[in-house]
């Protein structure tokens, strides 16, 4: 205990020194506790659980699914914070280091958990960096209008750190957390895998509704008011995508040409719709909807989601298909 303890010092002393890379200038974090999933009383007793720390909304999602009762969730964003802005408290740190599993989206997404995994690797705690088995799309791997007006400046902004919004991806993701899983607690293996396979024929089906859907769709392009979260998914599903932001990043600001240039193409094609990200002020789609008159439709990004959200039970699979409502009303949706 005194080696955690001191561990816990160390960190809690270096991460404020990392806190780099995706953030905004949202205002500070709600005060109110991280999400927890409630678990029945039968069948596992507390102390029993497999502690499980998620980072992001997806795999806390999952990890609630594929685990069951056997598992203690916790989310460490709370509810209603834009993800991009989040830092972690002294308790959180706790909780890190406390955990048997730590599941987190890569270093690219959440650039604070470098030097704590580097702390943690020490530890009994079980780190699964979930975009090891995705192969990281960059600006070039996605289909944008206006390229040579983008700069990017470092690493963050090249590599798309938003595997989780194409389905696909996702499937992959719940593979490696049912594997993690089954290693660190083969007992319940049978009841891991059959949550996993469950999990994964429901995201298959979604992948077809998608597909079916948007092959009937009159506009193939995605216009964003926002930064833009979509790019895997635009690329899995033959989509296009212009956005007045450069990068990945929310940090990003847009720039005058690219608004002008998005006014002017939905002026120009008769687009019916702006999208904009949850949980972020739309400020941009507003002043494109003001010039132009167009719907503005919510594309949840599911990075993090709101109190209402998570007291209705919502999971990342409906957040997908009230998102392919909003698809099929903003690109002209044609039976």
């Amino acid at each position: 205990m005194k080696r955690k303890e001191m561990i816990f010092l160390i960190v809690i002393m270096i991460f404020g020194t990392v806190l780099s890379g995706c953030r905004t200038k949202e205002p500070a974090r709600p005060t109110d506790d991280s999400p927890q999933v409630e678990m029945p009383d039968e069948d596992t007793s507390e102390n029993d659980r497999i502690s499980i720390v998620a980072t992001l909304f997806p795999q806390y999602d999952f990890a609630r699914t594929i685990g069951g009762v056997h598992v203690d969730v916790r989310y460490l964003l709370p509810t209603g914070t834009e993800a991009h802005s989040y830092e972690p408290t002294p308790q959180d740190m706790v909780a890190l280091l406390n955990a048997d599993v730590f599941l987190y989206t890569g270093e690219l997404m959440e650039p604070w958990t470098v030097n704590i995994v580097s702390n943690l690797e020490d530890e009994d705690v079980m780190i699964v960096d979930l975009s090891q088995d995705i192969s990281l799309l960059t600006n070039e791997d996605h289909d944008h209008e206006h390229d040579d007006e983008d700069e990017h400046d470092d690493e963050e902004e090249v590599y798309d750190p938003h595997y989780w919004t194409d389905p696909n991806m996702a499937i992959i993701m719940v593979n490696r957390i049912t594997e993690s899983l089954v290693e660190i607690d083969p007992e319940n293996r049978d009841e891991y895998q059959e949550n996993g396979d469950k999990l994964k024929a429901d995201l298959k089906e979604l992948d077809d509704d998608i597909r079916e859907a948007l092959a009937k769709t009159k506009s193939k392009t995605i216009l964003s008011g926002g930064h833009f979260a979509f790019g895997y998914f635009a690329k899995q599903y033959g989509l296009e995508h212009m956005s007045p932001y450069t990068g990945f990043s929310p940090n990003a600001e847009p720039t005058p040409q690219r608004i002008t240039a998005l006014i002017n193409t939905i002026n120009e094609t008769g687009a019916m719709a702006i999208f904009h990200e949850e949980l972020i002020d739309p400020k941009v789609a507003q002043v494109i909807v003001e010039e132009t008159g167009v719907k503005m439709l919510l594309l949840h990004g599911a990075h993090n989601i709101s109190k209402e959200e998570l007291d209705s039970g919502k999971t990342y699979i409906e957040i997908m298909y009230d998102n392919l409502e909003n698809l099929k009303e903003g690109l002209g949706y044609e039976e």
